[in-house]
């Protein structure tokens, strides 16, 4: 099984992106993982689907897209992708849609009640979260979606917004909850485990 794992780069006033520390962590405590590819990726709309289109086209099973979130308290499960091109901070203007004529929406097939349970368990703080927002995590979810329909592929996908690390909230001088960068990596390995072993069962069954 071949699955693509995503995070961002910092951008506006962040120096770091809580995606990527994590999945830096998590690469670091476990290392390179059979079957995994990791990518980071630009905070300009352009830059990433040019990069995203390049990526899917080498096939993968899965897809898991990771995204910071200041003002988090704990992981957000994304279960809806938006046909929107914009940025929540703009309420009420108009940027139009990622795609013309395309879907008004995509709901991931990844079962986030099961991730949820499972976090749970394990002493993560964690919610299933219905609105993506309006900008690039909402834009790599919708597009890869998109394009695995448009080439007639029926393939999970799915996104994780992860809250600021405790080193960033530091830094940024405000009263911000964060989260641990070796907490969030345990969290996505989690996800990630689940994953593998759900490709694993449907191959056993079929």
């Amino acid at each position: 099984m071949k699955v693509l794992i995503t995070a961002f780069e910092p951008y506006d006033i962040w120096q770091q992106n809580s995606s990527w520390e994590a999945l830096v962590e998590l690469l670091h405590r476990r290392g390179a993982m059979s079957g995994v590819s990791t990518r980071r990726y630009p905070c300009d709309l352009g830059q990433l689907v040019e990069r995203l289109n390049k990526d899917l086209s080498a096939g993968y099973d899965a897809v898991l897209h990771l995204g910071q979130a200041p003002g988090a308290s704990r992981i957000q499960l994304e279960a809806i992708a938006l046909n929107v091109a914009g940025m929540t901070e703009a309420t009420g203007d108009f940027f139009g849609p990622l795609v013309p004529r395309g879907p008004v929406a995509y709901r991931t097939s990844f079962p986030l009640n099961d991730w949820y349970r499972t976090l749970r368990q394990h002493s993560i703080p964690c919610s299933v979260s219905y609105h993506a927002g309006t900008y690039l995590c909402n834009a790599i979810l919708y597009l890869t979606q998109y394009w695995f329909e448009q080439h007639n592929l029926d393939r999970p996908v799915g996104f994780m917004h992860i809250p600021l690390t405790s080193e960033q909230t530091i830094q940024s001088m405000r009263d911000l909850p964060s989260m641990s960068k070796q907490q969030a990596a345990e969290a996505i390995g989690l996800v990630l485990d689940q994953i593998m072993h759900s490709s694993c069962t449907e191959q056993q069954i079929t």
